[in-house]
């Protein structure tokens, strides 16, 4: 049976530390639980989208949080692949008893 895993690309506009402005941030939520910031790897969605698609990861929904104040922006790309199968159980080799006879 074919699992699938799942993972978010989350998009924010948002204050810049700078004071200087809007920045883009991109952070990815991987099918582990890892939050990582992926802002260094592109400056914009599709760049991020091309990424994980030559990773195995498809493009299933895109969701946009309308709720937020002003100017910030928040987008959720939510992305799937099939999960790798398992590793089949190792084989235990059991060694026959020798007896002597004799």
């Amino acid at each position: 049976m074919l699992k699938w895993e799942y993972a978010l690309l989350v998009r924010r506009r948002q204050a810049a530390t700078n004071d200087l402005g809007w920045e883009v941030v991109f952070v990815w939520y991987g099918p582990d639980g890892s939050m990582v910031d992926v802002t260094p790897y592109g400056d914009t969605a599709l760049a991020h989208l091309n990424r994980a698609g030559d990773q195995g990861w498809e493009l299933v929904a895109m969701s946009e949080d309308p709720s937020l104040p002003g100017n910030h922006e928040l987008h959720r790309y939510h992305l799937k692949r099939p999960k790798p199968a398992a590793p089949p159980p190792r084989q235990r080799i059991r060694g026959g008893r020798r007896t002597i006879s004799g």
